[in-house]
């Protein structure tokens, strides 16, 4: 595996399609601290994980990096002391009993946190994330908590092959946040959009994507699912 290759080729390629600045966060699941730090040696700070073991195992072999950790992964109530301990942001936020539960033990603990918004824009039963529809209510609730700063929003585009059906998902995800700006919420802010992976980053940028999540490009296939990476329903 030759991370630093590999990271470069990701980069080109996010400046071939981008007419703004774009950020590469490493998506890190399965990934060893090892090869991960490789890749913050070489300028890639903003880190993604998708469990909450896996955070709280690589945290403090990685502190020291001064790297920025995200939680992108479905977050469990159980797994909310531990999230707020590693995480800097959790981009899934996608129910009203989260930020509830989240705006308690940040209170309890005297932090604050950034977090995006989930939106299941490909509409499948086996994903997370709040309707499109239903972003609304869901962002009116996180702007009431002072402990809670929402930065924007997050999708799982389709896991397809034909991308314009990928690409609706991403330009679904840009009128939602569109649409959650113009209500001018206090403690929010729509302008960040985390979408787009390995296969789709391309078509992420191009739909207005400010933040790609990017693995398998730079650490190579890992033998599980989807369904592992994501924690999809019933997996």
């Amino acid at each position: 595996m030759n991370i630093a290759a590999n990271l470069e080729q990701v980069r080109h390629r996010i400046a071939r399609v981008a007419t703004r600045e774009v950020k590469l966060l490493l998506a890190t699941k399965t990934v060893s601290a090892e090869h991960i730090r490789t890749a913050i040696d070489l300028g890639a700070t903003l880190t993604g994980e998708n469990k909450i073991q896996e955070l709280s195992a690589k945290w403090p072999l990685l502190q020291d990096t001064g790297a920025e950790f995200h939680f992108i992964g479905h977050l469990q109530s159980n797994k909310i002391k531990e999230a707020v301990k590693y995480a800097s942001c959790i981009q899934s936020v996608d129910r009203i009993d989260l930020i509830h539960q989240l705006d308690r033990r940040l209170q309890a603990e005297g932090k604050r946190i950034d977090i995006f918004l989930q939106v299941n824009t490909s509409f499948e039963p086996s994903k997370f994330g709040v309707a499109p529809e239903a972003a609304m209510q869901l962002a009116q609730e996180a702007a009431k908590y002072d402990t809670l700063k929402v930065k924007g929003l997050m999708t799982i585009g389709l896991f397809s092959a034909e991308q314009e059906k990928v690409r609706r998902c991403f330009r679904l995800l840009k009128t939602t946040a569109g649409q959650l700006q113009q209500l001018g919420l206090p403690n929010a802010d729509f302008g960040e959009l985390s979408m787009g992976m390995s296969g789709d980053l391309e078509t992420a940028i191009e739909e207005g994507a400010t933040m790609v999540r990017v693995g398998t490009a730079i650490f190579g296939q890992r033998q599980y699912a989807d369904s592992y990476y994501w924690n999809e329903k019933g997996a």
